[in-house]
């Protein structure tokens, strides 16, 4: 009689406490930790015991977590010693060659100057003081229409209906994107960053290219459009900048995505962890109800204490010490700007959130120096509105 063989996936252990396990093995880079929202404590040991805390990765080679305030905040302010040249996530090594089927996607925010320079201020123009005044009104008749048609008294799915819906509208007024495929930009900033996986946003690195060859396919077809009948959006300012008309196709399309993510991604996880911090936190959103005229002051506490993008890389130039430990040329370093934003020493009782929060805006979520986010006043105005 032959055994029976159950296809049901055991369950998997559950992950300790921070406290329990050998310092030299947490790994903040272990999906889970993200996924069970397990990270919080694991920081706060790092922080305590171990801030500038080492691993390595059969995939990554070395690399770094920088986990303290001021830690990252000195490192993302020096881009002569800590490049973004060879990439902003974690990645392979820096002599490593790209694996077969790799598109060598290049973007201006990984980049030092002078390229990076000239390639930002083609695409600044669009997010400046004054358009961000003329796209004001625009942005509140959307919220307020796409809040109206909200169910009354039935379970719906907020980040599905609120926060995608008026990031991907933005987005598609950025780049005079045809308004009915505005979704195609939800789906090409998740694929872009997504891990395969079965059953996932895509199930392999094939799949993955094949849709982002389509997102560049799309956005040719409208580059050649505003060659010939330019505007001011931003395929129109990529495609008649001196510094940014002549681009290879795979630098095209990494501007793009950034663009695509910046704009889409990082705005509507800041929407929806804002609704879900005032959830958390029912004595601040009494508190806001009482007092509007604290909502700027919200929007700084909820973008440090949600903190959109969880972390940044960098890689080393040369040997080079932080905090006590020698840093080697070519490690790679990973600020993490969710830990910083949670530092004991920068931020009282960091992990509650507090809308009157004295130092809010010195949060690290859109980072310093050259590569501070250039659409800080737009995410903000969005989640002010």
């Amino acid at each position: 009689m032959s055994e029976a063989k159950s296809n049901v996936a055991m369950p998997q252990a559950e992950i300790p406490s921070a406290y329990d396990i050998p310092l030299e093995d947490i790994m903040p880079i272990n999906a889970r930790l993200w996924s069970e929202h397990k990270w919080i404590e694991y920081f706060e040991r790092l922080r305590a015991e171990d801030p500038v805390h080492f691993n390595y990765s059969d995939i990554a080679g070395r690399f770094w977590s920088l986990t303290k305030y001021e830690d990252i905040k000195k490192v993302d302010s020096d881009w002569q010693n800590f490049s973004s040249a060879n990439g902003i996530t974690l990645g392979l090594p820096v002599d490593a060659d790209l694996p077969e089927g790799a598109l060598g996607i290049t973007t201006f925010i990984a980049q030092d100057p002078p390229v990076h320079d000239v390639q930002r201020k083609t695409v600044s123009r669009a997010v400046a003081p004054n358009n961000l005044v003329a796209m004001e009104a625009l942005i509140r008749e959307r919220t307020c229409r796409v809040l109206d048609a909200l169910p009354e008294g039935e379970t719906f799915d907020w980040v599905d209906t609120v926060s995608i819906e008026l990031t991907t509208m933005m987005l598609a007024t950025l780049f005079d994107f045809p308004f009915e495929d505005r979704r195609k930009l939800t789906r090409w900033s998740d694929v872009t960053f997504a891990i395969p996986q079965p059953g996932g946003i895509i199930e392999s690195e094939e799949e993955r290219r094949a849709e982002l060859l389509e997102c560049l396919a799309y956005f040719t077809q409208l580059r050649e459009e505003r060659l010939k009948n330019p505007g001011s959006d931003l395929v129109s300012m990529l495609a008649h900048g001196e510094d940014t008309k002549d681009m290879s196709p795979m630098n095209y399309l990494g501007n793009l995505l950034l663009l695509i993510v910046g704009g889409n991604d990082t705005t509507r996880n800041s929407m929806t962890g804002s609704v879900y911090a005032l959830n958390q936190f029912p004595d601040q959103y009494d508190k806001l109800i009482a007092k509007p005229e604290l909502i700027p002051q919200m929007v700084a506490e909820l973008i440090r204490w949600q903190t959109p993008l969880a972390y940044m890389r960098r890689t080393a130039n040369n040997d080079c010490e932080i905090g006590g430990k020698q840093i080697k040329q070519g490690d790679q370093i990973l600020m993490w700007y969710a830990s910083g934003n949670r530092d004991a020493a920068v931020f009282d009782n960091a992990n509650e959130l507090d809308i009157e929060r004295p130092n809010a805006r010195q949060h690290l979520s859109f980072g310093f120096g050259i590569h501070r986010c250039m659409g800080n006043r737009l995410a903000e105005m969005q989640l002010r509105i």
